[in-house]
């Protein structure tokens, strides 16, 4: 199993995303509200979509890196920023 974490600036942008990544077979597409770490202003928030990829079992093989490239092309696309390891 693998999870990742695309994070966009707005709502919208993660929601297209995660519905994109549906129509593409994803199972597990979530989008969720993320809190910046270091800022003080409650309302400044940017919006994630976790996906959790239960058919990749061994994270150093090719097919886990291509989705790595994958989820960082789309987060460079649309001007966001990729966790590949949201749990670590």
């Amino acid at each position: 199993m693998t999870e990742h974490l695309i994070v966009f600036p707005d709502r919208e942008t993660a929601e297209d995303v995660a519905d994109g990544l549906r129509e593409d077979g994803f199972d597990d597409v979530r989008v969720v509200r993320e809190a910046l770490a270091r800022e003080d202003d409650a309302e400044d928030h940017e919006w994630g979509v976790y996906v959790r990829e239960e058919n990749v079992v061994d994270e150093s093989r090719p097919v886990a890196q291509g989705l790595r490239d994958r989820f960082a092309a789309l987060a460079e696309e649309r001007g966001g920023w990729y966790d590949p390891d949201p749990a670590g």
